[in-house]
């Protein structure tokens, strides 16, 4: 496992963490909570018919020591859900509907985190990404001050490791939600002990191109510098002259980045998903999310696609969150 993981696990263990998984079924979740709970890291919540689920764990001859089954149909606690539910939709949901949308797992896991009872939650090993972030998002919110949330993924490559922002969620982001976005990367850039220095990207650098989507990242970069003083951030940039010491000396001789920018903040969605594919496929570096941020409490989405490593470090990433 690379340091990256190493460093997260050593914070996290210890600190009594509980992270909710709706989907207590799939074999990839079981076999990493299964790990999970035996490395004494966290304790996993798997929701689920408590028989079915130790049925398939069985089957799969995984041992559930130290996780916990919670069963939405037979909940004691459910009233409890029902009512904070209720309230948390003012208006938008009567009891009846309630008590309908708590057997749904991803709400019902949610619901779990927004009353406490786990501190984060982690699924899309089987539901879309809005099934996932669609309960967090009604029930758990994003923190005051935050208009939206946004996705960044670990780029990480031997010792090199970099955070890329937003390449999950906002198709369109304007201004603001740029400097939002590379204020939030810059914290989850923190909890992996990388010290940021963020580079709002274009396909211009210091001017050497203006149109209206130069000024939204130039505009978002003193937007930034506004809420966040300390922040060393710069932009506009291009992406080599972000990386490369040598160009940023003739394209951006004055700017506090030097080519040493760790946190990349794209300028559109579509930027940013063919940024980290292309560093993921032909720069042979391991894309580690998307990890939400700007949530009150954290809720990680991970790839229908996902093998039992992804689930088991997602897990790992949301519980240093909950820290």
């Amino acid at each position: 496992m690379s340091d990256l993981f190493t460093t997260l696990t050593e914070k996290v263990k210890g600190n009594n963490v509980r992270i909710v998984f709706p989907e207590g079924q799939d074999e990839r979740i079981l076999r990493a909570a299964s790990r999970l709970a035996a490395e004494g890291i966290l304790t996993p919540v798997l929701i689920g018919n408590e028989a079915a689920v130790e049925e398939k764990a069985q089957e799969m001859n995984v041992k559930l020591n130290g996780t916990e089954i919670v069963d939405p149909s037979t909940y004691e606690k459910m009233d409890e859900l029902v009512a904070s539910f209720v309230e948390r939709r003012k208006g938008k949901a009567t009891e009846e509907d309630a008590r309908k949308i708590l057997l749904d797992e991803n709400y019902f896991g949610t619901m779990l985190v927004y009353n406490g009872q786990a501190h984060g939650l982690v699924s899309g090993a089987a539901h879309s990404t809005a099934d996932t972030v669609r309960p967090a998002l009604q029930i758990i919110k994003t923190k005051p001050g935050i208009k939206k949330t946004s996705g960044v993924f670990i780029m990480v490559r031997g010792d090199e490791k970099y955070v890329f922002a937003d390449c999950a969620i906002n198709i369109s982001p304007d201004s603001q939600d740029l400097a939002e976005i590379a204020v939030e990367s810059s914290k989850t850039a923190q909890m992996f002990d990388i010290q940021p220095r963020v580079a709002m990207l274009s396909f211009s650098t210091a001017g050497s191109a203006k149109s209206p989507e130069t000024e939204k990242v130039t505009d978002a970069v003193q937007i930034a510098k506004e809420q966040a003083p300390d922040l060393i951030i710069d932009g506009e940039f291009q992406f080599d002259a972000a990386f490369v010491p040598s160009v940023a000396k003739s394209k951006a001789p004055d700017s506090e980045i030097q080519g040493d920018a760790n946190v990349f903040v794209f300028p559109s969605l579509e930027a940013g998903n063919i940024g980290y594919k292309i560093a993921q496929r032909l720069g042979n570096f391991e894309a580690v999310g998307p990890i939400l941020q700007g949530l009150n409490a954290p809720v990680n989405d991970l790839s229908r696609g996902c093998n039992e490593e992804d689930v088991y470090k997602l897990a790992l990433i949301t519980a240093g969150q909950a820290l």
